[in-house]
């Protein structure tokens, strides 16, 4: 057996009962194993700079194997959550609701965009936001209510032109000429 082998083997011996149930304080039973064993896997891919004793930054390790795990299941829950979303009520009104907040949203000038999907979709506050297009807090918070206003009015006109749209796709299939389908039955009266 090789030194590292050796001092993995005794370190593993000495410490994975501690950092079990360490885990099994933090997250119970059921994750227990698998974040235990994950630390121990970093502990050897890292084995120079595990230090002497090696307990306090396993538990170190195991934390923060424990905290992606919260993250990830968090991720998780959202993506169910949006799914869900999708998933309730009519789907096609969802759609065209969407399409007319992207054809709305199309519509506007760059920098509008732009402060409008810092905040929605990038999920930053409008501290972060102001950094992030050079501006204090203050102009941001002015140029966003000013963007939401004409973003509300672009979605009117957008949802005023599907209206006129709908409303002639409607009088042009009622006003036009309805054909009558021949049966077989009476394709085959024809060719006789």
């Amino acid at each position: 057996m090789t030194d590292d082998s050796h001092r993995f083997t005794s370190m593993y011996d000495e410490c994975r009962q501690r950092v079990w149930a360490y885990v099994v304080s933090r997250a119970g039973r059921q994750v227990a194993d698998e974040v235990v064993s994950e630390t121990f896997a970093i502990a050897w891919r890292r084995l120079d700079d595990v230090p002497e004793p090696a307990l306090p930054w396993l538990l170190g390790v195991a934390r923060n194997v424990l905290r992606d795990n919260v993250r990830a299941e968090v991720r998780r829950e959202a993506i169910r959550a949006e799914l869900r979303a999708w998933t309730e009520g009519d789907v096609a009104d969802l759609v065209t609701e969407r399409m007319g907040v992207l054809r709305a949203l199309a519509s506007l000038e760059e920098d509008d965009r732009e402060i409008l999907i810092l905040v929605a979709w990038h999920g930053l506050s409008p501290k972060e936001a102001a950094r992030v297009i050079g501006c204090s807090s203050a102009a941001y918070r002015v140029r966003l209510h000013r963007a939401r206003k004409r973003l509300k009015q672009a979605m009117e006109a957008t949802a005023m032109e599907a209206t006129v749209m709908e409303a002639t796709v409607m009088e042009a299939t009622e006003t036009a000429p309805v054909r009558k389908r021949k049966h077989a039955s009476n394709l085959s009266e024809e060719w006789s």
